[in-house]
Order: C-alpha cells, then structure tokens, then sequence
C-alpha cells in the first residue's frame, strides 16, 4: 500500500483521463460517418451534449452516487447505492489547494479529485455510444433530457455495482471486469436495443440504402479510440504499473486479432473486405478486451479479440434478421461483444493475473479454476443487460410520450441536421455551382493542348515527365 503520494501514478490517471474523454469526439466521428451527410452534425451533437450534461451531474452526484462510500468511514452507501453525501464534491478530503490535492483513493498513491475526473470520462463515454443506435431520427431536446435520466437511473447506480470495492456485483458475486465490459458497454448496448425498440424504424429503414456517407471520418475516428482506449484500460490500474503495461499489450493484441476476425468473416459472407469492417472489427475487439484485459495473457487476448470479432461481424445482422433498427449497430458490437469479453474471462482468465483482483475472483475453465468464475461473469453480464433494458425502455417510453423523443417523418426525410440544428454539414448549394462551372468548362475547352501541339507528341511529353 503507497504510503504517500505518487507523483507518477497521478499524472498517469490525469494523462488517461484525457485520452477517454477524447475517446467521445473520436466517437462522434465514427458515428458521424457512418450516418447519412443529412444527419452528421447531430450526430456529433449527440455526442457533445453527453459531454456537458454528464459532467455536470457527476459532480451534483454522479461520483456520490457511484463512489461515495468508498473510504468515507461514515458508513453511508451499501453494494447497491454509494450515497449522496458527497454531492458535488463537497467531501472528498482535505488539502485541494496542496500539492497532493488531497486525500489518496484507497490503496493508491492518487488523490481521490484525480480518479472523479477520470471516472467521469467512463460516465460520459457510455451515454453516447446510445447514440449510434438513434440517429437520424432523434429530438435534440429529447435526446438531452434522456441522457440526464438514463446516467441517474442507470449508470450512476450500475458503475457503482460493478466499479465501486462495495458494489455488489464486483464482492458479492466476485465479477471481474476491469474497465467497464459490463457498466460501460453492455449498459449502453441494452439500453440501445431497448431505445430502437421505443423509437422504431427510420423512414425507409430496409428500403433505401443509407450507406455511411463518409468513410474516411469512420477511420478517423476509430484512430481516436483506439489511441484513447489505452487511457480506458491502462488507466483503470490507477497507476503507472506493471499492470497498466500488461493492460495495454493485452488492448492492442485483442484490437488487432478483432479486426482479422471480422475481415474473415466478412470475407466468408459477402466476398470482399472493406474498410468499414476494419473499423467495426477493431472496436470489436476494444469492446471485448475492456473487461478482461487484466485477467487474460496476451495469449488470451488473442482469442478475447477474434472470438468477438468474427461472431459480432454477423452479430449486425440480427436487425434485419428480428426486425428492428439499431442504426450503427451498437447492438451488434457494443451490447455482443460486451457480452462475450465479460463471459470469456471465464474460459480464459489465468491465475498469475487474476492474483492482482481482491474481489476474490477465481481463474478460468482453461487455467484449472472450474466453472465458479464463468458462472459468475455470466451472472454480472446478465444483471446488467436486464437492469439496463428495463429501465432504459420504460424511461425512454415515458419521455417518447410526453415531450416526444421522436422528428416526425417529414423533418426525417428532409434531414435532421437541417430541421433541429438550422445548418448542414457541407453546402449543397455552392458545391453544386462547382460542379456546374466545372463540367462548364470541361465542355467549352479544346480538346489539345493550349501549344497546339499533337496530342500524340503531347502524350509523349507527359510520359517523360511521369
């Protein structure tokens, strides 16, 4: 147990909080390319309304409700709620104005202030992958009240069942799940299905193509989460560590054995690879190895991400197959491969790194430890998806049929970007008049060269120079 403070640990917690909270516009962009051109500025809206709207409850009592108890000594909170005494920050310790900035959460050499920034970020992120699953078709003013409900009923209370040393799920039922497989992904992807379901199906959802409008926005912004998930997972050791360092490998190995996975599987269905599955494939992977990354060896992490890369790439078909509309499949990856990383912990958690958990987690089917831990992991997943889709529908009802969370289908064709935000994400207009002016001048200039020399001989010329 550090015994004061550690400048290092800290600012390692400081620098992995804003690589997660970049994590959200690279998110946005990743949804917003996705979408059609008609409906990328309020997708990246959706996404930066998450930032504001959460940041302010978390301090209200957002980290109270989630971690409020932890080392409080007061007694207050249980494994299932953390209390609300410490809203907004109020009680966190002593000394901000000292060099350490107060008091060190738990075992560490962190200040407490240094942790309630970087789990803000986790708070923040989760709400905004629900996104992906509403675009085009969602009221701003909807969308921001919901995101206010959905993190006080749902995330707060679940982070804590699953972060927290006190919650539930994490002593009682001895989960493992490091960096949020299920309070972050699974939570988000119930709750996505739950809101497509409310919401139902765009207008000309299984007739009109509504092919991502920008792909190379997609990869843009995979590369923003894939450079921030290194923040997510390695930051989550709250120390710059051996554990962070195994965490880290363990995240990249898993990423790239994903996004093979879902090539070959894209390969085997549609005959051909694309780039848009390579960026699916790889946050695929992310999704997976986020849970389990500091139970698994690097062998495992191979399997942690191929295993869900290959089975989420046919995962996003499940809405054509049953019927709903998951815009930018956050069910298929997000909700599946949250699913599968927590449950494969199960089958491949070692006992050298299972040593470092104080929940008294056991190891893995394949490392001698039975199927205790695998039921357990089953268990955890399977609270929170039900929790999760509950409460995300009926919330998401209620708001539907009161102040409406839904455009109508007028404003949803004519594109939401315009009717809810007054503005488009490119010009139309001027686009257009050059595209008249060039094709203008293509047909009014001669068809030689402006020295009038041959175009055999000009040909030539060009070929010397290439």
């Amino acid at each position: 147990m550090p015994s004061a403070f550690s400048n290092g640990d800290t600012a390692w917690v400081l620098a992995s909080s804003a690589l997660v909270l970049l994590m959200t516009p690279g998110l946005a962009f990743f949804y917003g390319g996705m979408v059609r051109a008609k409906s990328v500025l309020n997708m990246l809206m959706m996404n930066f309304i998450a930032i504001a709207v959460v940041t302010i409850l978390w301090v209200l009592y957002g980290w109270s409700v989630s971690f409020g108890n932890v080392g409080s000594g007061d007694g207050s909170g249980n494994g299932f709620w953390g209390g609300l005494h410490q809203w907004a920050l109020h009680d966190i310790g002593q000394g901000f104005g000292s060099s350490t900035g107060g008091s060190l959460y738990g075992a560490t050499g962190v200040p407490t202030i240094a942790v309630v920034c970087f789990q803000l970020m986790f708070a923040i992120i989760t709400p905004a992958l629900i996104s992906g699953s509403l675009a085009d078709r969602t009221k701003f003013v909807g969308w921001t009240v919901y995101v206010a409900g959905w993190v006080t009923l749902v995330y707060f209370p679940v982070a804590h069942w699953v972060f927290s040393p006190n919650g539930f799920i994490n002593y009682k039922l001895h989960v493992m799940d490091f960096a949020g497989g299920t309070a972050v992904h699974i939570n988000a992807g119930a709750a996505g299905l739950a809101m497509a379901l409310v919401l139902g199906k765009r207008v000309g959802f299984g007739r009109d193509p509504m092919r991502p409008h920008n792909v190379p926005f997609v990869m843009l912004g995979v590369g923003l989460l894939w450079f921030g998930w290194f923040g997510f997972n390695a930051g989550s050791a709250l120390g710059a560590n051996g554990q962070a360092s195994m965490v880290f490998i363990n995240t990249q190995i898993a990423t790239c054995t994903a996004m093979v996975g879902w090539l070959i599987a894209e390969k085997i269905q549609h005959g051909t690879f694309t780039s848009l599955g390579a960026a699916s494939g790889a946050v695929a992977g992310l999704v997976a190895i986020t849970p389990a990354c500091a139970s698994v060896s690097p062998l495992g992490a191979m399997f942690v991400g191929l295993i869900p890369g290959f089975i989420c790439c046919y995962a996003i078909n499940l809405k054509n197959k049953l019927g709903y509309d998951d815009s930018l499949d956050v069910v298929g990856v997000h909700l599946v491969g949250g699913i599968l990383g927590t449950v494969l912990i199960g089958f491949f958690a070692t006992k050298q790194m299972v040593s470092a958990y104080t929940n008294g987690a056991k190891a893995g089917l394949f490392y001698g430890g039975g199927v205790d831990q695998l039921i357990s992991q089953i268990e955890g997943a399977g609270i929170v998806l039900g929790y999760s889709f509950v409460v995300s529908f009926i919330l998401g009802w209620v708001l539907n049929k009161t102040i409406g969370m839904r455009i109508s289908a007028d404003a949803e064709v004519e594109g939401i970007d315009s009717t809810e935000h007054s503005e488009t994400a490119y010009d139309w207009g001027r686009l257009a008049g050059s595209l008249r002016t060039a094709l203008a001048t293509a047909e009014t200039a001669p068809s030689g060269p402006a020295s009038g020399k041959p175009a055999k001989d000009a040909d030539k010329t060009e070929g010397v120079k290439a």
